[in-house]
C-alpha cells in the first residue's frame, strides 16, 4: 500500500536594503529639486507589501547613517536630538541591521549612540572586541521562527577591509576578521546548534569575482569576499550584500541565491522564499526569488515625513548659510574635462588643505560625477555637494618615489579608446565607480602620458622649477582615507605622519571661505593630461 506524505509549504518576504546613505527624503541636496529616490518612498512599499501577507521581514546592510548633508547635520552637529534616520528605522520596525564601513566614520561614540537608540539588533560576527575577541555588537545572529516551526537565521557581517580606510582613532579596541573565516564558524553552528531550517547572511561587502564567469575583477584583498562565501561556506541559503553600489537581483552562485540592491535608496529587494516539508521531514527551502521594486514606483510616506520635519528644517538652515562669493567661473560643466586640464574648484580645495595643514604639496579628487562646483555666491549647500565625506587631513612625510608612484597609480585611471580619445579605464567604473581614486596634485607640476604603458605614464615632474628626486622627502597633506592607503594607493601605507588636522574637510572649506569673504576662480596649470 502506498504511503500518503502530507506537504506543507510556508512562504517568506524578505525585504532588504543597502548603501542608503543618509537619503531619507526625495530631493536633491544640491538644489532641493525632487527625487525618484528615498527611504520615505521605499517606506510606502516596505508598509504595502507587510499589509499583503504575512512572514515579512525587513533587513538593511549598512551604510546608512552617512552621505547626505542631513545624515552629516545630525551625526556632527545635532548629537542632543535623537537620530532621525535611526528613529525612522524604528517607526518601520526594521528587523535587523548590519553596520556597514561608514558607519564608523563618526567614530565609535556615535556608533554606540545610534546602536543605544535602537529598537533593532546590530549584526556582524566579524566585528570583534579586540580584547575579549567576541563579536562587538553582542549576538552577531537573529532567529524568527514561524507559527508552523520554521526556523530561520540571520546572520551578519560586514567588510573587514575597514582598517585600510578608516581613522584609528575612530576603531579603537576593534578587530575585524574576514568574513569568510567567521562564517565558516557561524553557519554550522546556526544549522547544527540553532536548528535553523533556512540561512540568511547579510553581508556588507561585494564581490571579488565575475558573476557569470568567475573570473577576478579586483585585486583579492578581503575588502570583497562575497565569491568566497558563496564557494566556500556551506548552508548559505540568501547572502545578501552591499558596498559596491549594484543591483543584482537574484543570480545563483553555487546553491546560494546572491542579491544586491543599489544605492541611495532607490530600490528594494524583495526576495520570496518557499519553505517545504514533506511528511515527517525537514522543512527546507524548495525555492528562491528576487524582484527588485523602484523607489519611484510610489510616493513617500506622509507619516515618515511629518515624523523628520522638524530635523529636515534644522538642516535646511545650516544649509543656506552665506560663505563667500566667487569672482569668475568655478561651475563645473564636465567633469570629466575638469580631470584633464586643472579645474579652479580642484585649485581651490588643494590650496585650503594646503592652508589648513601648513604643508607645499597636496592632493585631492573630484569624489563623483554629480559635484555642481561653486556659483557666485557659495553656502554650506555647495560645499557639502561638491564634498560628501566626513574627511579629516593628514601630512605624510613622502620620497619624491613616493609621489612618483602615487602619480602613476592615479595615472592608470585614464585609458585610450577605440577612436584614440582619452577615457576612463573600467577598472575604476566596474563593478563600482571609484572617480574618488584619481587624484590631482598641487605644489608639484607633472603630465600625464596616457598612450604609454601604466606605470611609465608621468613626464615633467618637478617641484618648485626643479626635478622631484626620488631619495628626498617632501611634506604632502591629503585626506585620512587616502594616507591610509585607500585606494590602492599603497605607496602611502605605513608612511610617517608629521601632523594631523583632526576638523572635518566639510568645516575646514566653510571656515576658510568664510574668512575669506571672496575667492577668485583660477587655476595654475601645473598638470595636464595628453593622450
Amino acid at each position: 500500500m502506498t504511503e500518503i506524505r502530507e506537504t506543507a509549504t510556508e512562504r517568506f518576504t524578505v525585504l532588504f536594503t543597502s548603501d542608503i546613505h543618509g537619503h531619507i527624503l526625495p530631493i536633491r541636496y544640491v538644489d532641493n529639486k525632487p527625487a525618484d529616490n528615498g527611504l520615505t518612498r521605499l517606506a510606502t512599499l516596505i508598509k504595502e507589501i507587510r499589509g499583503q501577507r504575512d512572514n515579512v521581514l525587513y533587513i538593511d546592510n549598512g551604510d546608512l547613517l552617512q552621505g547626505t548633508p542631513f545624515a552629516y547635520y545630525h551625526a556632527c552637529l545635532d548629537r542632543e536630538t535623537p537620530h532621525p534616520i535611526v528613529g525612522m528605522m524604528n517607526a518601520l520596525g526594521l528587523d535587523a541591521f548590519v553596520p556597514g564601513n561608514h558607519e564608523f566614520n563618526y567614530g565609535l561614540s556615535f556608533v554606540r549612540r545610534a546602536r543605544d537608540q535602537s529598537r533593532y539588533p546590530w549584526l556582524s560576527a566579524n566585528v570583534l572586541d579586540a580584547e575579549t575577541g567576541e563579536p562587538y555588537f553582542g549576538r552577531p545572529y537573529r532567529l524568527f521562527d514561524s507559527a508552523s516551526g520554521v526556523r530561520i537565521a540571520l546572520l551578519g557581517l560586514t567588510t573587514p577591509y575597514i582598517p585600510h580606510w578608516e581613522q584609528q582613532a575612530h576603531i579603537a579596541g576593534l578587530a575585524f576578521e574576514s568574513a569568510v573565516d567567521a562564517a565558516k564558524r557561524w553557519v554550522p553552528l546556526l544549522r547544527e546548534k540553532e536548528g535553523a531550517h533556512v540561512v540568511i547572511v547579510s553581508y556588507h561587502g561585494g564581490f571579488e569575482r565575475d558573476l557569470d564567469t568567475g573570473e577576478e575583477v579586483e585585486e583579492q584583498t578581503g575588502e570583497n569576499e562575497g565569491w568566497q562565501l558563496c564557494r566556500e561556506v556551506e548552508g548559505i541559503d540568501v547572502l545578501l550584500t552591499g558596498h559596491q553600489h549594484r543591483r543584482i537581483e537574484g543570480v545563483r552562485i553555487g546553491g546560494t541565491l546572491a542579491v544586491q540592491p543599489g544605492h541611495q535608496a532607490n530600490g528594494l529587494a524583495q526576495i520570496e522564499l518557499e519553505v517545504r516539508k514533506e511528511g515527517s521531514g525537514e522543512w527546507h527551502i524548495a525555492d528562491a526569488r528576487a524582484v527588485f521594486r523602484e523607489a519611484g514606483e510610489a510616493e513617500a510616506d506622509a507619516a515618515l515625513l511629518d515624523r523628520v520635519q522638524q530635523c529636515e528644517a534644522r538642516t535646511q538652515r545650516w544649509l543656506d548659510q552665506p560663505l563667500c562669493e566667487v569672482e569668475g567661473n568655478m561651475r563645473i560643466v564636465d567633469p570629466m574635462a575638469a580631470r584633464l586640464r586643472e579645474h579652479p574648484l580642484i585649485e581651490l580645495v588643494n590650496r585650503i588643505q594646503m592652508d589648513a595643514a601648513g604643508a607645499d604639496i597636496s592632493c585631492t579628487s573630484l569624489f563623483d560625477n554629480l559635484s555642481p562646483g561653486f556659483g557666485p555666491e557659495v553656502s554650506m549647500r555647495e560645499v557639502t555637494a561638491n564634498y560628501p565625506f566626513p574627511n579629516t587631513l593628514k601630512v605624510l612625510r613622502l620620497t619624491g618615489q613616493d609621489i612618483r608612484e602615487a602619480l602613476e597609480r592615479t595615472a592608470a585611471y585614464f585609458t585610450l579608446a577605440d577612436d584614440g580619445e582619452i577615457a576612463v579605464n573600467p577598472l575604476f567604473l566596474y563593478p563600482k565607480p571609484q572617480h574618488y581614486n584619481y587624484d590631482m596634485w598641487e605644489g608639484i607640476a607633472y603630465e600625464i602620458r596616457v598612450s604609454r604603458p601604466i606605470g611609465s605614464r608621468i613626464e615633467r615632474l618637478t617641484c618648485k622649477g626643479r626635478p622631484l628626486y626620488p631619495d628626498r622627502e617632501y611634506e604632502v597633506v591629503m585626506n585620512h582615507y587616502r594616507a591610509s592607503g585607500g585606494g590602492d594607493y599603497r605607496m602611502f601605507r605605513d608612511k610617517p605622519v608629521v601632523r594631523e588636522v583632526t576638523v572635518d574637510m566639510t568645516e575646514i572649506i566653510a571656515e576658510y571661505l568664510a574668512k575669506a569673504g571672496r575667492v577668485q576662480a583660477s587655476a595654475d596649470g601645473n598638470w595636464a593630461v595628453y593622450s
